[in-house]
């Protein structure tokens, strides 16, 4: 019986559950796994997917909280130069 995965929301950072999920991918891709344990990896990685994005959102809020604001659209060197 395969051991159980703790749930995404347990994971201990956003690095460790981007390294758990590349890890799920790269083994899914290769085609490792059996139909029951591929189900199983795509269940684990939309949850990791799920905790990952609430932790971006977190990081945005608290960005734009932060700045306030001083948040101005993002222009390239290359819009930039043009205007110029």
């Amino acid at each position: 019986m395969a051991s159980k995965t703790p749930p995404a929301a347990q994971a201990a950072s956003f690095e460790d559950a981007m390294a758990e999920l590349e890890q799920l991918v790269a083994r899914m891709e290769a085609g490792e796994l059996p139909l029951e344990a591929s189900v199983a990896a795509y269940r684990r990685g939309s949850e990791l997917v799920k905790f990952c994005a609430g932790q971006l959102d977190k990081v945005d809020s608290q960005v734009k909280v932060l700045e306030g604001d001083m948040l101005k659209p993002f222009a390239s060197d290359v819009d930039t130069e043009a205007g110029e």
